[in-house]
């Protein structure tokens, strides 16, 4: 079975301007660090024309869909029945993206059987990451 599953995802933008700009992007959650799902914006996507990732807690998301959660960089709360807006906070500004609940849940529940919710630290490898910290490779 793979460690890393990927989803691609359509966000909306939420803009000033009345219609909302649909972008791509891509959920990704790997089994060895079983706590974080990172959102990544490409290029064309984005202000600066680079890619954008974003990371944050798979309890965030898991969260976020049903009550609005989270009190830091990225805040997730309901939109309505069928979509679940995600918040991104920067230096430069916030971003608003709003994507379909029912693909985040799907994006969810593979995570879920990959790594069962409760069974993450099973799932960690303390000494690697332990290595590549003294190393200063992290």
């Amino acid at each position: 079975m793979s460690i890393v599953i990927e989803q691609s995802v359509q966000a909306r933008m939420v803009a000033s301007a009345p219609q909302m700009e649909t972008l791509p992007a891509l959920l990704s959650y790997d089994r060895t660090d079983p706590f974080a799902i990172r959102m990544s914006f490409p290029a064309p996507a984005t202000l600066e024309g680079t890619e954008v990732s974003w990371e944050f807690s798979r309890e965030l998301l898991a969260e976020g869909m049903d009550a609005p959660a989270g009190l830091g960089d990225v805040r997730i709360r309901p939109f309505g029945y069928d979509r679940t807006v995600l918040e991104f906070h920067a230096p430069e500004g916030i971003a608003m993206v709003h994507v379909r609940t029912a693909e985040l849940r799907r994006f969810l529940r593979r995570t879920e059987q990959l790594v069962p919710v409760g069974a993450e630290r099973r799932f960690l490898d303390l000494d690697r990451s332990l290595t590549d910290l003294l190393d200063g490779s992290c």
